[in-house]
């Protein structure tokens, strides 16, 4: 499952007719119709503004209009696009200005969904990943051993406390934290662990940052 970590825009031009796409980060369809009803009132004098979104805690709510196109020529196409791009908590609306000359339906197709594209191009698509925080106390001569090995199983060190001892917070996914436990046991004969455990969602933006959601 991918999420867009900020909204986006972009457009296209087919045969005199603009298309511009806008890419919104949601939480609820309520969210999703206000973002619509702000791009109708922005785009009041364009022809069309079709769109599509995903929400829900397992991309379940799916909707799509095509506002006017011809059946099954903008919306629908529009959501595939967000399904090929397995993004959820996601809305696509594209603004058609008629350029006077007809596309037919696999141009109107090709174009709703090159406009998606361009949107979602210029948005940060990040993969959601279940995952754990904890909480692991050691002492100092252990601490630059315990930095390695959680960078050698892509665990990252969130916060760093020194004191009589060092105290960290680390991430990790859930896929590496079998191995991470059993390296820490056997690096440490049992004597360093994992503690506080919480299950979390996070993802990663463009500069390998972790987020939480």
């Amino acid at each position: 499952m991918n999420i867009i970590l900020k909204n986006g825009s972009g457009e296209i031009e087919e045969k005199k007719s603009r298309f511009i796409c806008h890419i919104f980060k949601i939480k609820s369809e309520e969210e999703a119709e206000e973002y619509i009803t702000a791009v109708k009132k922005k785009y009041w004098d364009a022809r069309h503004n079709c769109y599509a979104y995903v929400t829900g805690d397992k991309g379940q709510i799916q909707r799509f209009s095509d506002d006017g196109e011809p059946q099954g020529t903008a919306g629908k196409p529009m959501l595939d696009i967000l399904n090929s791009y397995g993004l959820t908590d996601c809305l696509l609306v594209v603004t058609r200005y008629f350029g006077g000359v007809l596309l037919g339906t696999g141009g109107l197709i090709r174009a709703y969904q090159a406009a998606a594209k361009e949107g979602i191009k210029n948005s940060d698509v990040a993969q959601v990943c279940d995952g754990i925080t904890a909480v692991i106390t050691t002492d100092y001569n252990a601490y630059g051993k315990l930095q390695y090995i959680c960078n050698d199983n892509n665990v990252d060190i969130i916060d760093t406390d020194f004191g009589a001892n060092v105290t960290i917070k680390l991430a990790a996914e859930m896929s590496v934290c079998d191995t991470f436990e059993k390296k820490l046991m056997d690096t440490f004969a049992g004597n360093v662990a994992l503690n506080d455990k919480e299950n979390v969602k996070f993802c990663r933006n463009m500069a390998g940052n972790i987020i939480f959601l």
